[in-house]
C-alpha cells in the first residue's frame, strides 16, 4: 500500500526530520555543521510524504529553517547550536491552565476560560564573537467557550480563541566586548533590559497579536534579535579564532 512506501521513506529520514513527522518535536544539541544534513532531509519530505497525519507542521520550513540558516551563518565551525522544538500544537494536556468560570448575562450563559501556554522554539547558540544568544517563541492563547440562546430559544454552543505571540532574546556578549549604548530607542512594541557584569546581558521582547504569516512571524524574531546586537559596535567585539 502506499501508505507503507511513505513510511518506509520516513524510516530513512534524518533522524531530527524522523522526529519531527511521527514525534512533532525534538530537543537536541549539535555542532553548526551537523544541522545541514537534517536541513537537506527536510527539503525532500514532500517528495516522499503526502499522508496528512506524517505532514510537517508549516512552522518547520517556514520559522525553524530560516532560524537555522541566520544564527549558523553567525557561528563558527565548532559553535553548538541548541534547538528545543515543540509541533504539536496548544491542544495538548500539559500545555492547558486550569478552567475557569466568568459571570455573564442572556443570551450567554456558562463562560468558561482557560489559558495554553506553548513555547514551541527555544534555539541557544554559541556566535563568532565570542557571544550567546538565546531564543525563544511561545504562544499565549486565551479560550472561551459558552451556551447562547438566539431569539427562538434554540442553544447554540460557542467558542472563541485569541493568541498572543511572544518573542524572547537574550544574547550574553564576551568578557571583553566592547559597549555601546545605542543612539536611538527599540521600536515601541519592543523591550530591552540590560544586566551589567563581567558578561554585560541583553535581554529583548516582543509582544503582538498573533498568529501571524511564517515570513511576518520571522520578521518580527529577527527585529527583536537585532537590538541586543544594538550594544555592540559593528567590528569592535572579541572575535573567536577557529
Amino acid at each position: 500500500m502506499f501508505w507503507r512506501k511513505q513510511k518506509a521513506a520516513i524510516e530513512r529520514f534524518h533522524p531530527l526530520h524522523k522526529a519531527l513527522t511521527l514525534e512533532k518535536g525534538f530537543s537536541v544539541s549539535l555542532r553548526r555543521d551537523d544541522w545541514e544534513p537534517m536541513i537537506q532531509s527536510l527539503a525532500q519530505h514532500g517528495a516522499h510524504v503526502r499522508r496528512r497525519r506524517w505532514r510537517l507542521h508549516d512552522r518547520v520550513p517556514g520559522v525553524l529553517v530560516p532560524l537555522l540558516r541566520v544564527l549558523s551563518a553567525d557561528m563558527p565551525p565548532d559553535g553548538v547550536l541548541s534547538v528545543s522544538a515543540d509541533m504539536r500544537g496548544t491542544r495538548v494536556p500539559e500545555k492547558n491552565g486550569p478552567m475557569q468560570d466568568l459571570p455573564s448575562r442572556p443570551p450567554i450563559s456558562g463562560l468558561k476560560q482557560w489559558y495554553a501556554i506553548d513555547p514551541w522554539l527555544r534555539m541557544r547558540a554559541e556566535l563568532r564573537d565570542g557571544s550567546v544568544i538565546e531564543l525563544s517563541v511561545t504562544d499565549r492563547v486565551r479560550n472561551r467557550k459558552y451556551r447562547k440562546k438566539n431569539a427562538r430559544g434554540k442553544i447554540k454552543f460557542k467558542s472563541k480563541s485569541k493568541t498572543v505571540q511572544l518573542v524572547r532574546v537574550t544574547r550574553r556578549l564576551a568578557k571583553d566586548a566592547a559597549v555601546r549604548r545605542p543612539a536611538s530607542p527599540p521600536p515601541r512594541w519592543v523591550r530591552v533590559q540590560v544586566k551589567q557584569g563581567r558578561r554585560l546581558v541583553v535581554r529583548a521582547s516582543g509582544k503582538f497579536p498573533g498568529p501571524v504569516e511564517d515570513r511576518i512571524l520571522v520578521d518580527r524574531i529577527l527585529q527583536v534579535s537585532t537590538e541586543p546586537f544594538r550594544w555592540t559596535p559593528p567590528g569592535t567585539a572579541a572575535r573567536r579564532t577557529t
